[in-house]
């Protein structure tokens, strides 16, 4: 894997800080919003747990970090475009989706499509790690954001989930 890339904002001290004046926020959260994807996306992540000290929001370089307020407004900020959502009512822990679900669905559902798979039988292990899906966007999905997208896609009609989350029927 290689080094994850910061962008320069990153190592601009204001940039922990939530900006008061209304412009320079929403400019500073998308950034927030875009950084937080980019670094969920290239480290394979799914879960973000609140409490935590993470890289993402401390540069030691700079001996910055950004507030818990900071955050949750960052973390609503991508609840509010389907990119993440609060796992508890205390909003201690959040799932974040680099691709929405419905982004998710599609992905898949053009990958079985494109590979004449309807009418298959797949477990979540193989689509998330079968040889057949090697080098798909979805490769090493985590498999509660796969069955969540899955769910999507079988409320659309066009697959069958099993009981239990254990397979999945493309139709």
């Amino acid at each position: 894997m290689t080094d994850f890339e910061w962008p320069w904002e990153y190592n601009f001290p204001p940039f922990f800080t939530i900006q008061p004046h209304t412009k320079t926020r929403e400019r500073q959260l998308l950034t927030w919003c875009s950084l937080v994807l980019k670094y969920y996306k290239h480290k394979n992540l799914a879960v973000l747990n609140f409490g935590e000290e993470s890289e993402l929001f401390a540069n030691e370089a700079i001996n910055r970090k950004l507030s818990n307020d900071g955050k949750l407004q960052v973390l609503e900020e991508l609840e509010k475009t389907k990119n993440a959502v609060p796992l508890d009512k205390k909003k201690t822990q959040w799932e974040v989706y680099w691709h929405t679900l419905d982004e998710w669905a599609n992905l898949i559902h053009n990958w079985v499509v494109a590979n004449g798979q309807t009418n298959t039988i797949f477990t979540l292990f193989d689509l998330t790690n079968g040889d057949s899906t090697q080098g798909e966007e979805f490769y090493g999905l985590d498999e509660r954001v796969l069955t969540k997208a899955l769910k999507v896609l079988e409320g659309r009609g066009k697959c069958v989930v099993f009981e239990n989350n254990e397979g999945v029927k493309f139709l």
